[in-house]
């Protein structure tokens, strides 16, 4: 399991997103220093030299950095014909080797040697990732296929790089995965209450979806 690139994004204006946007990230050539980037809100991207521009919705600590494997960009150039270099969803490390979309909310891995990250959630996608894809109905087919990647919060910060190792260095004992808790508040409801056993771990949203819904089904 290793991290094949680091990929950070400058704002740009672009005629897919309300002003600007770091969407379309690209490998760093050296190391990259990621830390915790405060609340939502007010925090952005924990890695350093890389822009989230829309607070509202992105950044900010359980949305600190955002994951995704090589190998289901791989599964996705065949689908779409074309080539996906990495940072090409708009993640800030492509992987290879791990599972992304099925890691277990609430499991940690070791990036380099300093860097523990902790996995929150599944990526829910926008109409400005649509529109840096230009695909037709692509919110609807990255639904459908619940290959989310991962948002992860920092817990211990770090310099990291091309080519580290990755670790798992703690896994959880329930079966609450990134791709499960997407279906739960995207397409498939009735999953939600499953969310509740990945406990504080979970991103605050979802937990709250999920507290929600039980509690309405008590009613």
């Amino acid at each position: 399991m290793k991290l094949l690139t680091v990929n950070l994004g400058r704002p740009e204006a672009a005629a897919y997103a309300d002003g600007l946007t770091g969407i379309d990230k690209r490998p760093a050539d050296g190391p990259v220093r990621v830390t915790d980037p405060g609340p939502k809100g007010i925090g952005g991207s924990g890695l350093a030299g890389d822009s989230v521009c829309d607070l509202r919705h992105h950044g900010g600590s359980d949305q600190a950095v955002y994951a995704f494997a090589r190998e289901e960009l791989d599964s996705w150039e065949k689908e779409l014909g074309r080539p996906l270099p990495n940072g090409s969803f708009g993640e800030n490390l492509t992987t290879s080797g791990i599972s992304v979309s099925h890691a277990r909310i609430g499991e940690r891995w070791r990036v380099g040697d300093e860097l523990v990250l902790e996995v929150t959630a599944g990526r829910i996608p926008c109409r400005t990732f649509a529109g840096h894809l230009d695909e037709r109905g692509w919110v609807k087919r990255f639904t459908r296929e619940a290959a989310t990647g991962a948002y992860l919060r920092v817990i211990e910060p770090g310099t990291i790089r091309a080519g580290d190792p990755v670790e798992i260095v703690h896994r959880p004992d329930h079966e609450v995965t990134a791709a499960l808790q997407f279906r739960a508040v995207t397409t498939e409801r009735d999953l939600l209450p499953r969310l509740l056993a990945a406990g504080s771990a979970l991103h605050p949203e979802a937990l709250r979806k999920a507290r929600e819904y039980v509690a309405a089904q008590r009613v």
